[in-house]
């Protein structure tokens, strides 16, 4: 079931030419248009607007409930709620080497509308995100007239990602900056850069042309003096993290390359946005602590109900029981007999990497997945099905049906903007823009009801 916005769309493009090319049209920056111009699905998605900020506001009270757990199930205690999501020690160092405090709410949620409401599918916390440039899709088509007159009839309207951020840093950096405009540094782990470089390129496009002063560089490259953070010579006022824990840990000296980071920081000569404490809490295994009964007593009825509304039925893929459907049941006899209901997923990766959607596989193959995936840190989660996105494809005068997983940014300023990655809804799978090729992508618009 579509909205109205989206029917007189279509309806509008079927006698229209110009608006049904209107996404050909649209002229992008250069480097955005090397990333995916070549990718974008022929129209923009459209959401009440009511819909999605408050979707937004769920997401809020998620994470609030999400950097409580360790004191609401393991009394403060970090080193156990880390050992509990099968973190180990060297990384629950480096999550916890700034204090293991609150980090900000940061992050992106990715989501499954089902017909009646978004379901969140992981929650990734921290400023390590992909897709921020995207909203230059919803920006750039704006400019097309035909769009734009589309857009006006409706009253549609977006929020720019780039620019919540940009103002986001600006606020971020003033306790260094002090009026001026800062420098920020766009910081990976050694040898992060390159195989994104095109993606990479796309965001300093859009965040310098919001007059972000954006560098762009490694951990290793950068030099810690007098309490300031220097990248190439440049004194920086704020490192954009995009390195991971998992970075750093691979292969030797991440640890301590980062270390300049850290203690630039602590001076308070750089700040550092956001700190590795987001990872302790985007790990897929809290969305099970969430999710499980087991628990439960250690959350208000409303809390319980908002768990209830907003996550699929998630679990620790580890022997025993647990409540299914109503019952305590075998959890591998359970999966066993419904993999075209389950995926899963492992806790601590990202991009679709390590997914496995049970639905794809045979009944063999699944079950030696199952054992495969038994205590190796990963969770299992009842599939979502996504409502039908229908596509008009201007080439052929056709409508095709695609599954999109919707983008929830926040910010502690509360929603800050969504797109789009979909797959044609025959192959819905894993569906993401690097773990798929026929994965395409678009911008959002919220309209008033």
């Amino acid at each position: 079931m579509t909205d109205h916005v989206t029917e007189a769309y279509l309806a509008a493009v079927a006698s229209s030419g110009e608006l049904a090319h209107a996404m050909e049209q649209t002229a992008f920056p250069p480097a955005f248009a090397a990333s995916c111009a070549h990718r974008l699905l022929p129209r923009p998605c459209f959401v009440p607007e009511r819909e999605i900020r408050g979707f937004a506001d769920e997401l809020a009270r998620l994470f609030d409930l999400l950097v409580s757990l360790p004191g609401r199930l393991f009394d403060g205690d970090l080193r156990r709620y880390c050992a509990a999501l099968g973190i180990d020690e060297r990384k629950t160092a480096l999550m916890t080497r700034l204090g293991g405090h609150t980090p900000p709410m940061h992050g992106r949620a990715d989501l499954y509308h089902d017909g009646e409401s978004f379901k969140v599918l992981e929650f990734n916390l921290g400023t390590q995100l992909g897709g921020t440039d995207r909203a230059e899709i919803s920006r750039a088509l704006l400019e097309v007239p035909a769009f734009r007159a589309f857009a006006e009839e409706h009253r549609l309207d977006y929020v720019h990602t780039g620019r919540v951020l940009a103002g986001l840093l600006r606020e971020v950096a003033e306790p260094v900056a002090r009026g001026e405009e800062p420098v920020v540094a766009f910081l990976e782990a050694d040898g992060g850069l390159a195989p994104y470089r095109h993606l990479v390129d796309s965001f300093a496009e859009m965040m310098r042309g919001l007059g972000i002063d954006l560098r762009l560089g490694e951990v290793g490259q950068t030099r810690e003096r007098g309490g300031k953070l220097y990248l190439d010579g440049a004194p920086i006022d704020v490192v954009l993290r995009y390195f991971s824990v998992d970075q750093l840990c691979e292969g030797n000296g991440g640890e301590e390359a980062a270390e300049a980071v850290f203690r630039a920081h602590e001076a308070g000569g750089t700040i550092l946005y956001t700190p590795l404490e987001s990872f302790l809490y985007g790990n897929k295994g809290t969305m099970a602590m969430l999710s499980d009964p087991r628990w439960r007593e250690a959350f208000s009825a409303d809390e319980a109900a908002l768990i209830d509304r907003v996550l699929p039925w998630t679990r620790t893929l580890t022997p025993g029981l647990v409540e299914a459907e109503g019952a305590s049941v075998d959890l591998l006899d359970y999966c066993r007999t419904r993999k075209d209901q389950l995926i899963l997923k492992p806790r601590g990766d990202f991009g679709g990497a390590g997914i496995v959607p049970g639905w794809e596989l045979s009944e063999q193959d699944w079950k030696e997945r199952l054992h495969e995936c038994l205590d190796a840190s990963y969770v299992v989660q009842r599939r979502v099905l996504p409502r039908a996105e229908p596509m008009y494809d201007p080439a052929t005068g056709t409508l095709t049906d695609w599954a999109a997983t919707w983008d929830a940014f926040i910010t502690p300023h509360g929603y800050a903007g969504s797109h789009i990655r979909a797959l044609p809804r025959e192959q819905v799978g894993v569906v993401g823009m690097g773990a798929n090729p026929a994965c395409r992508t678009t911008g959002v618009f919220s309209f008033p009801e």
